[in-house]
């Protein structure tokens, strides 16, 4: 199981969103709980170096991959209790983050669309590149991970408990 943390321990991953994650705009997605039990910081940075470390290995560009996954979801608002006019969370937030994210820094066009399609699957905007669609599947297993992982380890002490009880 990989640490919270090991991010801060991989050079060229720091090296490639520092200037991002120095940023207000960034640093404030702190205060909005994403899937219950982590941050949406938290949430962006997983997905934003686990697509990095998948980019990587398959020689995709992820220099792209790193700094738009830590982007996708640049937006101020709780997902839960916001309602658009204009159509659902799924297919508004990406365009929020878009804008955001193009206020604090230059995007190439394929970091745009990664940002843009990163809820494919929820929506129909189907990803142009590779790294999209990596960005969109990493966002997808870790929203999975925050959501259920702590409800698995509570039930892994229960039956390791439960276990423990039946041997003695």
């Amino acid at each position: 199981m990989k640490s919270k943390n090991e991010w801060r321990q991989d050079g060229e991953y720091v090296a490639l969103v520092s200037d991002l994650l120095e940023q207000p705009a960034v640093q404030k997605l702190a205060n909005y709980t994403q899937h219950h039990h982590s941050n949406r910081l938290q949430h962006s940075i997983a997905v934003s170096y686990d697509s990095y470390r998948l980019a990587k290995r398959l020689n995709l560009d992820y220099q792209a991959t790193a700094r738009a996954g830590l982007l996708h979801d640049l937006f101020y608002y709780d997902w839960r209790t916001t309602k658009f006019d204009l159509g659902t969370h799924a297919f508004i937030h990406p365009r929020v983050a878009l804008r955001n994210a193009e206020k604090i820094t230059s995007l190439s066009n394929k970091e745009k669309d990664i940002i843009l399609k990163h809820m494919f699957g929820a929506t129909v905007a189907v990803p142009r590149y590779w790294e999209s669609l990596i960005v969109s599947l990493v966002d997808d297993y870790e929203a999975e991970q925050e959501f259920f992982g702590p409800v698995r380890a509570r039930l892994r002490k229960r039956r390791e408990r439960v276990k423990a009880t039946r041997i003695s």
